[in-house]
């Protein structure tokens, strides 16, 4: 038997533990920079965690599960402003995974976030901390890479407190809950067509990219020149 209570599963489990994950790493990223004290190494370890978050997540929105994928909830300006217009409604806009104005937000923190990571690989403090691939650049590209460092991380900020918003501004004026669904995997049936959820997460493909492009990295750090700031 089935209730209006039923739940079943529309974000797998790789979707929720990179976003989540996500969260942890770019706040301890932050923090690793306002803490006193030299916590340079751990804010190193939260970019690490950044890079390959995004870049997983790039992979899955191409091989995931049906909601997981871009080409699932990517679309064009016509759906995007019909969707902004449709914010003032408070009657559920028939998106069961991302909704068109949510999915460019999404598509656009990846991006952020990826060009985050990557340049503080290459930035440096101008005394002694340098990124791990500082080597690879002369002092004058790192010094550049640092200030689009800190430009993206303003910008970053700004696009993180828009998506909290919305998602707060869809549970208490629309009366959708987007966030519990992101530590379940599941919404009501009610809310997805028969036969569009998913059944199961594909995890083991993920954990596979996963680890793939945790030893691209690995490969790219320890086999980068050693870096000599400032020609000291």
């Amino acid at each position: 038997m089935s209730s209006s209570d039923d739940k079943v599963l529309v974000w797998d489990w790789p979707v929720r533990v990179m976003h989540w994950g996500l969260v942890v790493a770019v706040f301890g990223a932050w923090l690793t920079r306002e803490l006193e004290g030299d916590w340079f190494a751990w804010h190193v370890r939260c970019g690490y965690a950044v890079i390959v978050i995004a870049v997983v997540r790039l992979v899955w929105g191409v091989v995931g599960t049906r909601y997981a994928r871009f080409v699932n909830f990517v679309r064009g300006p016509k759906a995007v402003l019909a969707d902004l217009r449709a914010l003032s409604k408070c009657d559920a806009d028939g998106s069961v995974g991302h909704t068109p104005a949510g999915a460019w937000m999404i598509v656009a923190l990846l991006g952020m976030l990826l060009a985050q990571g990557l340049t503080g690989l290459f930035s440096n403090d101008q005394v002694y901390q340098t990124g791990p691939l500082f080597g690879y650049v002369t002092g004058e590209m790192s010094d550049r890479l640092t200030t689009l460092h800190k430009q993206i991380f303003d910008v970053l900020w700004i696009a993180i407190l828009i998506h909290v918003l919305a998602a707060f501004f869809y549970l208490f004026v629309k009366r959708r809950n987007l966030i519990v669904p992101m530590f379940s995997g599941k919404k009501s049936h009610n809310d997805v067509p028969a036969g569009e959820e998913i059944h199961a997460s594909r995890g083991v493909v993920a954990i596979a990219i996963a680890v793939v492009v945790i030893a691209a990295l690995v490969v790219l750090i320890q086999t980068a020149p050693e870096a000599f700031l400032f020609g000291f």
